[in-house]
């Protein structure tokens, strides 16, 4: 099942205090970006983040779940009308996240 625009929309918004939240659409589903660094993804209109040390220590609790079939397990972020919530978790997890990796010279 693919993710609604509406539910992008619905966590973009919740998302509006940051500066520099992206997305990028892949088969139906949205990656999400926070200045740059892919913070998680939004699958089958679940929030996931990746179980980086900062989201694991904010979301103790979190179910583990696969965005999809054969991927990396992910944190389920369960509490997406909190704004303030939201925007301490993707502030709290910048620094643990891996930097873009260069673009290959054609």
């Amino acid at each position: 099942m693919a993710s609604s625009k509406e539910y992008l929309a619905f966590i973009l918004e919740q998302l509006s205090g940051l500066e520099d939240v992206s997305y990028r659409a892949m088969m139906g589903e949205f990656i999400l970006y926070y200045r740059g660094r892919i913070v998680g993804g939004i699958y089958d209109d679940r929030l996931l983040v990746k179980p980086v040390n900062a989201a694991v220590r904010c979301l103790p609790e979190a179910p583990r779940e696969l965005p999809y079939e054969g991927a990396k397990e992910m944190l389920l972020v369960e509490e997406v009308d909190d704004k303030a919530f939201l925007t301490g978790l993707f502030e709290a997890m910048y620094n643990e996240l891996p930097a873009p990796k260069p673009k290959k010279k054609k």
